[in-house]
């Protein structure tokens, strides 16, 4: 009777282990992986538009942004125009270098604790000629 109770126990724990090992890998991964999207610096056509020119993302997803057409551009994004008003964070998402030739990229992470709302960013060179994106963040 010893020997049955012995095993038994050894066996309930072995399978208590085996639950609490399946348990903690569904606990440790991650709910969603983050995307990275990627807009046009210029239209196929020669436009001076981002393309798209609005984009939905979810905090911590990356845009890259791609020379494509009538270059020279950049990304700027305006600290007045985005919803935590944060210098610092428009700074972080700018690349304000330019780039001369196409196929150049830049990207920007947003961050995990970005403020949802719409965030609003141009080309230098060519905002006169409304070349201006927005990219709103889920919250």
């Amino acid at each position: 009777m010893k020997l049955i109770a012995a095993t038994l126990r050894r066996l309930g724990v072995a399978v208590l282990t085996m639950v609490l090992l399946v348990s903690s890998f569904a606990l440790f991964t991650p709910s969603a992986a983050a995307e990275t999207y990627q807009v046009k610096l210029g239209s196929d056509k020669g436009m001076l538009v981002f393309d798209p020119p609005k984009l939905t993302i979810k905090p911590g997803d990356t845009v890259e942004w791609v020379n494509n057409k009538v270059p020279p551009h950049n990304v700027v994004f305006d600290a007045a125009n985005n919803p935590a008003k944060s210098a610092d964070l428009a700074k972080g998402l700018s690349h304000k270098q330019l780039l001369m030739t196409p196929g150049q990229s830049v990207k920007a992470t947003f961050p995990e604790d970005a403020a949802a709302g719409d965030y609003t960013y141009y080309c230098e060179p060519h905002r006169g000629a409304g070349m201006i994106g927005k990219i709103t963040v889920e919250g």
